[in-house]
């Protein structure tokens, strides 16, 4: 007999009462430093003073009235994204996969509006992960997300993460854009290398084609600069913004170049809750902490700290993991040993992590977090990996 709750998900048998900046506490009692941050969604932490007060301020006025009317905040929040990227200007959803829903549309419409009507397809690469709408599945990719989804919606062809040459040979007149992550999440926390990337704004230039970032998980702070793609010296047309924006409230973003969002006219795409005065008042209230000065320059300290840590864990247990990858604080440990009991044993010991392809754990604290907070993670997973190879 089914659940009452969809059984979609292998949950973890543990529940959470509270949070508390980089730990959680348990029903069972217990405290766990949180280095999985939902997923890379709680970007100030549990509980942050600010976003709290924010949060609690907006819900005694208004929560909704739908995008019939004007919605101050999201002007005010929009300005502030489009001041502090590449962008002209901002559409505000609920989820990451919405915000790449939105960013394909962007692509296709802006091609075809723009007097290229043959151009619909759009390369994305092996490894991706860009949501689980029947597009975003599409355009990942993975057979593993797929089946029992075909058959598979098109539009979307994929290439090895990185081949130039292969890019370029799957490049044909109906090739609107190009998708990617710069750096890969749930594929196994591989960044594109800067070169790479500004590979693909050459192409893109060249073609006439569409580059899309899909930074849900690796904007907004995680790699030390507000956006990912700041460290190659080039930016993308369209970009998805999501998980980091609400700092835990459902808030998802595509910012555009005027070329791309001038196309969007009224009526070619809309939501409903998207962008009401509550996801708008959490979304302000990160952003404030954000754009600190110094703030990104601390995080990029602290992360820049760590690295090198992980890689010396994996040097003295060679037997438990193979490397550490990532940037910022986006980063992993692939395991030698199966990631899902490194995951089970690391939790057990009261360090909270995220699978991820490739036999990764992903570490994704709180960009708030601090020195001994790092430190006792460190701590933790070295601790595991001895008895393990014990």
């Amino acid at each position: 007999m089914i659940n009452s709750l969809l059984p979609n998900y292998a949950r973890i048998d543990l529940a959470f009462t509270r949070g508390e900046g980089a730990y959680l506490y348990a029903d069972n009692g217990r405290r766990y430093l949180d280095f999985g941050s939902g997923i890379a969604v709680t970007a100030l932490g549990h509980a942050h003073p600010h976003l709290v007060a924010a949060l609690k301020d907006q819900v005694e006025k208004l929560w909704h009235v739908s995008n019939l009317y004007r919605i101050p905040q999201q002007e005010k929040l929009a300005q502030r994204l489009v001041d502090c990227s590449f962008a002209d200007t901002a559409f505000f959803c609920n989820s990451g996969a919405e915000a790449l829903e939105g960013g394909i549309k962007m692509v296709r419409r802006s091609q075809q509006e723009n007097g290229h009507p043959e151009r619909f397809r759009i390369i994305s690469f092996e490894g991706a992960f860009h949501g689980r709408t029947l597009a975003t599945l599409a355009a990942t990719n993975n057979e593993k997300y797929l089946k029992g989804f075909m058959p598979k919606t098109d539009g979307f062809d994929q290439v090895a993460f990185g081949n130039l040459n292969e890019l370029r040979a799957a490049i044909t007149p109906a090739t609107a854009g190009i998708l990617i992550e710069p750096i890969q999440g749930e594929g196994g926390i591989r960044p594109a290398a800067p070169e790479f990337l500004r590979a693909l704004r050459t192409v893109c230039d060249e073609f006439g084609l569409t580059l899309m970032f899909d930074e849900v998980q690796c904007g907004l702070g995680r790699t030390g600069k507000m956006f990912a793609y700041e460290w190659s010296g080039v930016a993308p047309d369209v970009m998805a913004l999501a998980k980091g924006l609400g700092g835990g409230f459902p808030v998802g973003a595509v910012l555009a170049t005027e070329k791309v969002g001038a196309v969007m006219t009224p009526g070619t795409h809309g939501t409903t809750f998207g962008g009401n005065p509550l996801a708008m008042a959490a979304a302000n209230a990160v952003l404030d902490v954000l754009l600190e000065p110094g703030f990104f320059e601390r995080v990029d300290k602290l992360a820049r700290g760590f690295r090198p840590k992980l890689d010396e864990l994996v040097t003295r247990h060679p037997k438990v993991f193979a490397d550490a990858r990532g940037a910022g604080f986006l980063v992993g440990l692939k395991c030698v040993v199966p990631s899902g009991d490194m995951q089970t044993k690391l939790r057990e010991a009261g360090l909270l992590t995220v699978a991820a392809g490739e036999n990764v754990i992903r570490l994704l604290p709180p960009l708030t977090v601090t020195q001994g907070e790092l430190d006792s993670a460190l701590e933790i997973v070295d601790k595991v990996a001895k008895n393990w190879a014990a």
